[in-house]
């Protein structure tokens, strides 16, 4: 992974190049109407404030659990003693973008939501919100991190997720079979850049024209990058909108000419 001092420099460059957020000189229709009604959506919902409560929760939470660690998160913390406070700290998506996440839900209205990463299921509640009509599949490895999550669920009243512990490789498959086709994907599990490209890959099989990828730190690693531009220029996905911190992804074959948007958030 990038150092902080690395990663601060890549963002300043980000920064200067991407358009302003606020849609001008934005000459796609379909992201103009995101940038309008999704990523400058302000309104604070009823749920951001429950959800973030239990963030809050976990932050304070000093219980010591064993964790399996399967993917790339053993460059933060190497131990597998782990205090559920520091886990919450360097895993949980920030409000920012989770809610992101939720808006999105909310516009697009996915029938089925896959996740791969549950961690303590922050960013699975948000998105279960964001259309409680829709089946979400989250997929966690280690089963003490999945307890907890599956607690928060509970404890948040949310019903329409279904948690899969395991490991991606032995879940993926069987949960895309029994999904048919995703309407949207959060890849936030193993931060390396050929699990993520086979992960793509597996997902493309099951993928329709409305389907909505979502990688989650396409910029973490040099790895991720080289990730992230492979899957941008592969000849399925026909626009990809760059946040930084994640990256969308889109397969609708009438966007025409593929493009590429930077975007500041």
């Amino acid at each position: 992974m990038y150092s902080a001092f690395q990663l601060a420099k890549k963002y300043i460059r980000y920064y200067i190049h991407a358009s302003n957020g606020k849609g001008h000189g934005v000459h796609s229709p379909f992201v103009f109407d995101f940038i309008k009604n999704v990523l400058n959506d302000k309104k604070e919902y009823e749920c951001y404030e429950k959800i973030e409560e239990q963030r809050k929760q976990l932050l304070n939470n000093s219980k010591v659990i064993t964790v399996e660690d399967f993917g790339a998160g053993s460059a933060v913390i190497k131990t597998n003693r782990r205090i559920v406070h520091k886990i919450a700290a360097s895993s949980l998506k920030h409000s920012k973008y989770a809610q992101l996440l939720f808006r999105i839900v909310k516009y697009y209205q996915p029938e089925t939501i896959l996740e791969l990463g549950t961690s303590f299921g922050i960013s699975t509640a948000y998105m279960a919100s964001g259309n409680p009509a829709a089946n979400v599949f989250t997929l966690e490895g280690a089963s003490s991190i999945a307890e907890i999550a599956q607690q928060n669920f509970m404890g948040l009243g949310i019903k329409n997720i279904k948690l899969c512990k395991g490991q991606f490789e032995q879940n993926l498959l069987p949960v895309l079979n029994e999904i048919k086709q995703p309407g949207l994907v959060f890849i936030d599990g193993n931060h390396l850049k050929q699990p993520t490209l086979e992960y793509f890959s597996q997902l493309l099989k099951y993928s329709g024209s409305s389907t909505i990828i979502i990688f989650d730190d396409i910029h973490w690693s040099e790895g991720m990058e080289e990730a992230w531009a492979e899957i941008q220029q592969h000849p399925s996905v026909t626009l990809s909108i760059d946040l930084f911190f994640i990256g969308l992804v889109f397969l609708n074959p009438d966007f025409k000419i593929k493009q590429h948007f930077e975007i500041r958030f």
